[in-house]
């Protein structure tokens, strides 16, 4: 690959990220004061996202933010990964997870990855999610206290399984639904685009939290 095409490539990938931030960012600011819950307008947005998206972008996307967190993480050691920091006010984070460490981030983010492969899985054949894809969707995804650095591996494994598993199953669009806190009913479709679009929510607090706490 030449220089130019290599520098080219690079320089696309990094705006291609901060277009789908910007996107982000515009989607929960559009919902009023403070980062609550979206408004129907929001909602609306995202549900679309979703059904534009084709089965392999998806996949892409989940594939690329593995990588982009495997790159954070090798930037931070066991002292710096369990050191908790305070991040303003961010699109989709509320205010109980403002103060994770880079380690709580990653078990939060390995917590919720299995939880929707579970109900991918489960919707994709026709069953009614249990076990992972059933736990509550606020206190069931919260990190414990102290989680160190094992949950690097735990989150490649988070990953890397769900993309194994999707590879695997007949058609996702039009099966059967399971609500989603926020967005409304959703197919095992809108739940594989939901595993990339929740670790691109959390990606811009991982990388300050990584940044400062290496500093």
């Amino acid at each position: 690959m030449s220089k130019w095409s290599s520098t080219g490539s690079m320089n696309l990938n990094g705006l291609c990220l901060r277009a789908e931030i910007t996107c982000l960012t515009t989607f929960f600011l559009l919902a009023g004061k403070g980062f609550t819950m979206p408004n129907f307008f929001v909602k609306t947005a995202v549900r679309t996202r979703f059904s534009l998206t084709s089965r392999d972008k998806a996949t892409l996307q989940i594939r690329k933010f593995g990588n982009i967190y495997r790159a954070l993480a090798r930037k931070v050691d066991s002292d710096c990964g369990v050191r908790p920091i305070v991040v303003p006010k961010m699109p989709g984070v509320d205010e109980d997870m403002r103060n994770w460490s880079f380690f709580m981030l990653l078990e939060h983010n390995t917590i919720v990855n299995r939880s929707i492969t579970s109900v991918v899985q489960s919707l994709a054949m026709g069953e009614e999610p249990e076990g992972p894809g059933a736990i509550d969707p606020k206190a069931g995804v919260m990190p414990s206290p102290d989680p160190g650095e094992e949950q690097i591996e735990a989150f490649r494994e988070s990953v890397d399984t769900h993309l194994e598993v999707v590879s695997g199953l007949p058609r996702l669009r039009g099966t059967i639904k399971k609500r989603h806190p926020v967005f409304g009913d959703f197919d095992a479709h809108r739940w594989h685009c939901m595993f990339g679009f929740h670790l691109l929510i959390h990606y811009k607090q991982a990388k300050m939290v990584v940044q400062k706490a290496v500093s």
